[in-house]
């Protein structure tokens, strides 16, 4: 049996603002963002940089994760990365 994991993560964009995201497949998503046809916020933002992620099992707790992460600052954000 195959687990397909999920993943929240955190880029960097051009612009050194932070995006937020999650996906089950990390590699695919970030080069789709790094090629122009990931999310609107981030085509404008290009290029971006995966700075930080964290993995899960359940597709609900990644997207409920997804959700905490967006509801910080950007300070606790970068705590978040540098920890």
């Amino acid at each position: 049996m195959v687990i397909n994991m999920n993943y929240v993560y955190i880029l960097e964009c051009g612009d050194k603002s932070l995006y937020t995201g999650w996906t089950n497949n990390l590699e695919k998503r970030v080069k789709s963002h790094s090629e122009g046809k990931g999310a609107k916020y981030t085509r404008a933002r290009l290029p971006v940089k995966l700075v930080y992620f964290e993995e899960y099992y359940d597709k609900i707790c990644a997207q409920k994760r997804e959700y905490k992460i967006k509801q910080l600052t950007r300070k606790q954000k970068l705590k978040l990365i540098a920890d």
